[in-house]
């Protein structure tokens, strides 16, 4: 026959719920007991925390920093440039001034060589 009592049942169900509230008591008494050492190990975890972004941000502005520099540097390259580029201007336009300049007295040497050569044509027949 069937034993209508199920005592096993019963019985495992009240040991697990033992169990459980024995851990549960057991939890609660170590972290009660935990709690000084707790309290240090958080304020250790933001000691640490503080640091790693003092660290951060000390790396941040150093990378500001060199990047400044890099901007400045590449100005002062760039007013370099302008500057050569500028004279190497400045200095065609004299050579081509000085060309023209050259150009107008060859044109008048030649032009005062010609008339003279006729004034002296002029004056042999004259």
């Amino acid at each position: 026959m069937k034993n209508t009592k199920d005592n096993q049942l019963f019985d495992r169900r009240a040991a697990a719920a033992d169990a459980r509230a024995a851990l549960l008591k057991a939890y609660q008494a170590a972290r009660v007991a935990d709690g000084p050492a707790r309290t240090a190990r958080i304020a250790e975890r933001a000691l640490i925390t503080a640091a790693r972004e003092e660290r951060r941000l000390e790396r941040e502005r150093q990378k500001q920093e060199e990047h400044a520099c890099a901007a400045a540097e590449a100005a002062e390259i760039q007013a370099a440039a302008d500057a050569a580029a500028m004279a190497a201007a400045e200095a065609r336009e004299n050579a081509e001034k000085a060309r023209l300049a050259r150009l107008v007295e060859d044109e008048a040497a030649r032009k005062a060589a010609r008339d003279l050569r006729y004034a002296n044509r002029k004056a042999r027949r004259g």
